[in-house]
């Protein structure tokens, strides 16, 4: 979908969220707490919230869509994925030219 192109091409790190998922909100502070401002986009206050859903799903994410997170136009997956690589020690390192 155009939409997720434009914002994961214009902006360095990208969450497609909602505002009543805790792993969204646990993934956002995550960010936070890394010194990284991630642009965020939630989809369910965007009026084409469904068809974003329908395009990470088809873009690779599992089931449900968010968090889904993208790193240098580059879909880097869910809450596991992202965990998984702070966890390894190589989150950091991709979001280095990010933090403020």
């Amino acid at each position: 979908m155009e939409k997720i192109s434009r914002l994961t091409s214009e902006n360095g790190v990208v969450i497609f969220s909602k505002t009543t998922c805790c792993l969204s909100y646990a993934v956002n502070r995550l960010f936070h707490e890394l010194r990284v401002n991630p642009v965020v986009h939630e989809i369910d206050q965007d009026p084409e919230g469904r068809e974003l859903e329908k395009a990470l799903l088809r873009m690779g994410c599992k089931s449900p869509a968010v968090p889904a997170v993208f790193i240098k136009g580059k879909l880097v997956g869910s809450t596991n994925e992202v965990m998984s690589l702070h966890l390894s020690g190589s989150l950091t390192p991709l979001l280095k030219p990010y933090q403020y």
